[in-house]
Parts: structure tokens; C-alpha cells; sequence
């Protein structure tokens, strides 16, 4: 495969918008690990803007990536290994180190919780039941590490597959044309609100099977999305209405959000078209997303390389980075501007902090989603 840049900066600006978004938790009434002593309930309306794609849009770029590194792989087995890897002891090591201050912070906080960060990670995180109502241990924000490890080893059955080829050929049909737009918004509109009707993820793998219909399909299309020509094409045809059609969906969702504030929902059908218009927006947002990638974004800069490398290690950090700091916060009272001020710059610091640090250490690099460092054999000297 030829790399596309703009899918890499799509990627980069994917994460670094949920990072913001879950700087926005702060202030918000939505459920969060710390909330603010002042909130602001308005800042409910910028949120909208990514709300409803924001999720569905990493694992469509995550397939992607996904594509990429399975071309690169002398084989199947070799990906699958590669995969494990660079998900799988991240993931151990966020769920034992990285973790635990949130859960702390979030048990002190809304739970009153009695003892300090260190009794609690030595007899509470690792109990396997509940505390204070609070299921630990657990893995909070990297319950889409855990996600996609499972849909990699679904993606890896399905490439064993006689004349996978044919499965290629076949989504190149199946989604060229009008159909990359229509089909997935059928297909979110059926199982997300006609069979089923989802306003949240539990982010437990077991019962969280309406996400997986959504997430999972998507991590599928981004794979065969990144090796059709005809899907593409119609992404770059498609784009442009598409973006129109988002923009009217956030104006709406926008307008509810503002007329029914805090966790107010409006009365049906007002409430069944807000929901049917999410998943709609969901789609050609991304959609529309892809398309700027294609047509303005897929060229390199200096400092895409680092960029793309560190934007894992920033997912994996940056939330802990903002519960610990906004707990730090809570008694200062610097009002919501300055906190958010405070609570961005930290966390852009801790996480280059977390990024640079790590990289140069050989041990914690793999710990921390980067690639282990490569080992650099001296030649010896002939002897006569």
C-alpha cells in the first residue's frame, strides 16, 4: 500500500479531539471519573459538534491503520503477533499503572472514599468486586485498546479464509458508488435505533453488543476501505453533501441540546428524530471527513512521523493526566475558562512528558504502544 497522509492526519486529529472532548467530561453533567466544583452546563454545545461520530470514526481510521500493517507483514500469523504486541501489554500495563489514580480520584470524589492512592492500588483496585459501588479494577477509556484487540483477532479468522481475495472484490462492490454513504447509515439506522436503541456504551465487552454492531462493522470498512479504489472514489464524490447534511444534524443537535440542558431529553418524536439524526450524522460526518483527508490533507510534514507516533501513547495517558489534574483543581476555584486553560495545558505537557520520556527508555517503550526499539549489532574487527 502507498501511505496516505491524510488518513494519518486524520488519525492524529481523531485522538486529539477525544482528548479535548474528555477535557470538556470535566464541566459537563454527563457521567465522568472527576467533575468540577463550578460546571458549565453550555459547554454541552461544542461537544455536540464531534458527540456523535467521534467513537465510530477511530475505528474506522484504526481498520485503516489496521490494512497498512497487514501489508507490511510477511504474514498473517506475523500481523496477529504484532498486534498482540503493541495492544495487548499496553493495555495490561494502562489497566495496572495508568488506571488506578482515576478510579481513585473518582471514588474520592462522588463516593468518599477514606484512604490514600497508595492503600487504595495495594488492597481495593485489584479486589475484583465493587467498592463504594465502583467496579474495579478497571479500564475506563481503555476499554478501545481491549475493542480492538478483539475485532484484530475477528479480522485475522476472517483473512484465513480461502481466496480472501473475493472479500475484497466483494466489498468493492457491495460499497461503490452512492452505496458508501447509504448503506452504513442503513445499516446504524437498523440496529442502532429500528432493532435496538442505544444512547451510550457500556464499554463492557460481554454486554455491549449494540455498540459492537456499529464499532465493529466500522473497523471492517476502514480495512477494506484502505484497499478499494471504487470506495475511495465515491468518498471523494460524496463528500461534499455530505458534509452539509452533518452540519444540519449538529445544528439540530446543537438547538435540543440548548432547549432541554442538563441530561433533559425532549419528549417524543422529538426525542426518536434527535436519535435517528444522530447516526445519520454519524456517517457523513466521517464520511465527509475522509473526503477532506483525500482531497487537502494526504501530504507529509516534518513532523507527521512523530505525530503518528505518539498520538497511542498520548491516548493511553492523557486521561489519567486530566482526572489526577482537575483533582489537583477542584479546590482552587478558578472558575471554568481559567480550568479548562489550566487543564489543556497540562495535559499536553504530561502527555509529551509521558511520549518522550518513554521512547528513550528500550523496557517501556513496547509498555507504552511504541515499537521496541531496534537492537544495533557493532561489526568486529577482522582478525588476521
Amino acid at each position: 500500500m502507498r501511505r496516505h497522509y491524510g488518513m494519518d492526519w486524520l488519525r492524529i486529529g481523531a485522538f486529539g479531539l477525544l482528548i479535548l472532548y474528555h477535557i470538556g467530561m470535566v464541566f459537563v453533567p454527563w457521567p465522568f471519573h472527576v467533575k468540577t466544583a463550578q460546571p458549565f452546563d453550555a459547554a454541552k454545545v461544542p461537544m455536540v459538534l464531534t458527540n456523535a461520530w467521534r467513537l465510530t470514526l477511530l475505528f474506522v481510521v484504526s481498520g485503516y491503520a489496521s490494512r497498512a500493517l497487514f501489508a507490511r507483514s510477511k504474514s498473517l500469523s506475523a500481523f496477529l503477533r504484532n498486534r498482540n504486541l503493541r495492544l495487548l501489554l499496553p493495555l495490561a500495563f494502562g489497566v495496572t499503572v495508568i488506571v488506578p489514580p482515576q478510579s481513585w480520584v473518582q471514588l474520592v470524589t462522588q463516593a468518599g472514599y477514606p484512604h490514600g492512592f497508595g492503600y487504595f492500588w495495594l488492597h481495593d483496585f485489584f479486589r475484583f468486586g465493587k467498592v463504594h459501588g465502583l467496579a474495579l479494577p478497571a479500564w475506563n477509556h481503555l476499554w478501545f485498546v481491549g475493542y480492538l484487540w478483539l475485532y484484530t483477532l475477528a479480522l485475522g479468522l476472517l483473512l484465513l479464509l480461502p481466496q480472501r481475495e473475493r472479500l475484497q472484490r466483494a466489498f468493492d462492490v457491495a460499497f461503490g458508488g452512492w452505496r458508501a454513504v447509504i448503506l452504513p447509515i442503513a445499516w446504524l439506522l437498523l440496529t442502532q435505533v429500528e432493532l435496538f436503541t442505544r444512547w451510550g456504551d457500556t464499554q463492557d465487552v460481554i454486554g455491549d453488543g449494540i455498540a459492537h454492531l456499529a464499532y465493529f462493522p466500522a473497523f471492517l470498512f476502514g480495512f477494506g476501505m484502505a484497499a478499494s479504489f471504487p470506495v475511495m472514489r465515491a468518498i471523494g464524490h460524496y463528500w461534499r453533501p455530505c458534509a452539509v447534511v452533518a452540519a444540519l444534524c449538529i445544528a439540530f443537535a446543537m438547538a435540543v441540546e440548548i432547549g432541554w440542558p442538563g441530561n433533559a431529553l425532549p419528549p417524543p418524536p422529538l426525542s426518536d428524530l434527535y436519535q435517528g439524526l444522530r447516526y445519520v450524522e454519524t456517517w457523513a460526518a466521517i464520511v465527509a471527513l475522509i473526503g477532506l483527508a483525500e482531497r487537502y490533507w494526504n501530504h507529509d510534514l516534518p513532523i507527521r512521523a512523530t505525530l503518528t507516533e505518539a498520538i497511542f501513547p498520548f491516548y493511553l495517558v492523557h486521561q489519567t493526566i486530566i482526572v489526577v489534574t482537575e483533582y489537583a483543581l477542584r479546590p482552587l476555584s478558578l472558575g471554568p475558562a481559567a480550568e479548562f486553560a489550566v487543564l489543556v495545558v497540562a495535559t499536553v505537557l504530561g502527555c509529551l512528558a509521558f511520549y518522550y520520556g518513554g521512547r528513550g527508555i528500550g523496557w517501556l517503550r513496547p509498555l507504552i504502544g511504541l515499537r521496541a526499539a531496534k537492537r544495533v549489532v557493532e561489526a568486529r574487527p577482522a582478525t588476521g
